[in-house]
C-alpha cells in the first residue's frame, strides 16, 4: 500500500502549490515534506510534480491526485457505515467546478439542497469553460458543469439541460440605441455588457442573429454575473443575461427583451469520472436530478441518464457565465 502520509503530502502541495505552504499546512518542516515527496516518487518510479512556481502535477501526478480524491471519499464512506449519526469524520472534503452564470442561478439553489442531504465540505470553484475540464482531469475536482458534451477518457459527460439567455436592456437604453429595433449598424454605437474578454457568447449571439460576427463596439466588462445585471439595469448598456435572472426585471417592465424573446439555448453538462466513490456518486445524482428540474430539458427516447451526449452548440459563457 502507499503511504498515507506521502499521499496527504503530495495532495497538499498540489492544493497549496507550493512545498512551503503545504508545509505549513501540514504542520512539518519543508525538508520533511520534500523527503515524502522523494519516497513516493521513488516508489512509483514517476516524477509527479512540476517544481516551478506555481508547483503543479504532473501527468503521473494527475492520476495520483484522483487516486488521493477517490481514497479520501470511500474512507469518508467507511466512517458514515460504522457512525452513521454523526462524528468528527462527518463531512468529507469535495470540490467541484462551475460557470459563474449557473452559480448565480440554479446552483446556488441546488448547494443549499445538496449540503442539506450530504455530508460533504463543499468547495465550489467558478472558471471558464477551458479551465473547468482540465481542473477534472488534473483532480482538482470530482466534476464539473461546461458546455463541452464530449469527455476525456476516464470520464463522462451527463447532459443537464439548456441555459437560456435573453438579450435585454432598459426601455430607456432601447429607446435612445435601438428605437428601429436590434440592427448591426446601430451595434456599433451601442455599448454591450460583457462579462470579461474570454466571453465569447455576445459575439455567438450576434453571429446567430445577423449571420455575422460584428467585432468593432463598444463594450464593458463586469465579471460578476450580478454585477453585469446590475449595469444593464443602471442603464449602462445592454447584454445577454440568464432567463432566471432576467425575469423578474422583464415582468415589471424594469427591462425589455430586445429581440422579441428570441434568446440563446446553451446546452450543459456534468462531467464526472466515470468509476465514482459512492458519495461522489451521490453528488452527481444530486446535481443532475437538480439540473434537469431547474434547466430546460427533454430525454432523448431510450437515453440513458449517464449517457454522453454530442451536440452542435456555440461556445458558451462558462467561465464567464
Amino acid at each position: 500500500m502507499l503511504d498515507r502520509s506521502q499521499l496527504e503530502a503530495f495532495a497538499a502541495i498540489v492544493e497549496h502549490q507550493s512545498f512551503e505552504r503545504a508545509a505549513n499546512a501540514l504542520n512539518i518542516t519543508r525538508g520533511a515534506i520534500s523527503l515524502r515527496i522523494k519516497a513516493l516518487e521513488e516508489t512509483l518510479s514517476a516524477v509527479l510534480l512540476v517544481r516551478n512556481r506555481p508547483v503543479l502535477p504532473t501527468v503521473a501526478g494527475e492520476v495520483l491526485l484522483r487516486h488521493v480524491n477517490a481514497v479520501r471519499l470511500l474512507e469518508q464512506d467507511v466512517y458514515r457505515q460504522f457512525a452513521p449519526e454523526g462524528g468528527r469524520h462527518q463531512r468529507a472534503r469535495l470540490a467541484v467546478a462551475v460557470n459563474a452564470d449557473s452559480l448565480a442561478s440554479w446552483f446556488s439553489a441546488c448547494t443549499q439542497g445538496l449540503l442539506e442531504a450530504l455530508p460533504v465540505a463543499l468547495e465550489v470553484l467558478v472558471e471558464d469553460q477551458d479551465h473547468t475540464g482540465p481542473m477534472l482531469i488534473r483532480g482538482e475536482v470530482v466534476g464539473c458543469v461546461c458546455s463541452e458534451s464530449k469527455p476525456a477518457q476516464g470520464f463522462e459527460a451527463i447532459r443537464l439541460g439548456t441555459m437560456e439567455y435573453r438579450c435585454v436592456a432598459t426601455p430607456a437604453f432601447a429607446q435612445r440605441h435601438f428605437p428601429n429595433g436590434l440592427t448591426v449598424h446601430e451595434l456599433c454605437s451601442a455599448p454591450a455588457i460583457l462579462f470579461n474578454r474570454k466571453d465569447s457568447l455576445h459575439d455567438d449571439f450576434l453571429k446567430m442573429l445577423f449571420g455575422v460576427e460584428p467585432r468593432q463596439y463598444p463594450r464593458h466588462y463586469f465579471p460578476s454575473p450580478v454585477a453585469l445585471l446590475s449595469a444593464i439595469q443602471s442603464g449602462n448598456g445592454y447584454g445577454l443575461v440568464p432567463i432566471q435572472q432576467a425575469q423578474g426585471p422583464l415582468a415589471t417592465g424594469e427591462l425589455v427583451d430586445l429581440c422579441l424573446k428570441r434568446g440563446l439555448s446553451i446546452p450543459l453538462f456534468w462531467h464526472h469520472w466515470q468509476q465514482e466513490p459512492p458519495l461522489a456518486r451521490q453528488v452527481t445524482d444530486f446535481i443532475v436530478r437538480f439540473a434537469r428540474a431547474a434547466l430546460a430539458f427533454s430525454e432523448t427516447p431510450d437515453a440513458s441518464p449517464h449517457e454522453t451526449e454530442s451536440a452542435a452548440k456555440p461556445r458558451a459563457r462558462i467561465g464567464a457565465g
